[in-house]
């Protein structure tokens, strides 16, 4: 007897981060669970030559009767082409480059930040920029998740409110994130989550109390001032029955 043949199909995964689906063969959507996509988002964004990788993940849909898998993916990695840098970089101006370990709520991530200042600048405010920008990214990332990030530098959220940041040291023609990716997965605790709360209860409170004392100093103020007039009229007075 002959045996028949298996061949392999296009299966459609999921890649929400950017609302599109990409075809990938298999025999089975199962053999899918793992893999790594690379993905060009140059069309995305609009002629930034970026390179996205995703790791598929199967997922179980509907009841215990009709049960359907789908494939998803989540984005590992980030980076932008040299091609790309090489264009933005001009004569007359100064590139700065870094590459830290920093810890977010479910992930430990290797970020690589990209800045272009619009003149040459001495190497002190070269390192300054540097030192600012790994302190503001390190602030950004730590009560986010990895998946809100990612989306979050595709978006320019991160960038811009940086670059607007760093102004204030030197002026910059270019804030990018050169390369950014997932080094190793942390378990995140519900108790992370509560503690994540707490500070923001905490920081609403302060803010709360900061308004309230900001109120009750523009009363004093109100009331020093009604008293000053007070007592420049009862002088003008004094001065009017002196002369009489």
């Amino acid at each position: 007897m002959a045996i028949a043949k298996r061949k392999k199909k296009f299966f459609e995964v999921e890649i929400p981060l950017i609302n599109k689906q990409t075809p990938l063969l298999a025999f089975e959507i199962k053999e899918l669970e793992g893999k790594f996509i690379r993905y060009d988002l140059t069309r995305f964004l609009r002629g930034k030559n970026m390179l996205i990788q995703l790791k598929v993940q199967i997922k179980e849909e509907g009841k215990d009767s009709e049960k359907k898998l789908r494939a998803t993916s989540v984005a590992r990695e980030i980076q932008i082409l040299p091609c790309f840098l090489k264009r933005m970089v001009r004569k007359g101006t100064n590139y700065v480059e870094d590459s830290f370990s920093v810890n977010c709520r479910d992930a430990q991530l290797r970020i690589k930040p990209f800045l272009i200042t619009r003149r040459k600048v001495s190497r002190a405010v070269r390192k300054a920029l540097r030192e600012k920008a790994r302190e503001e990214i390190t602030k950004y990332v730590g009560n986010k998740n990895s998946e809100e990030i990612f989306d979050d530098v595709l978006k320019n959220k991160l960038q811009k409110p940086l670059s607007l940041i760093l102004k204030k040291i030197y002026p910059l023609s270019l804030c990018e994130i050169r390369m950014m990716k997932v080094e190793k997965e942390l378990e995140f605790k519900k108790d992370d989550k509560s503690n994540v709360l707490k500070s923001e209860e905490k920081a609403e409170v302060k803010v709360k109390a900061n308004s309230e004392k900001e109120k009750i100093k523009e009363k004093t103020k109100a009331k020093k001032t009604e008293n000053i007039k007070e007592k420049k009229e009862e002088l003008k007075e004094k001065d009017i029955k002196a002369k009489e």
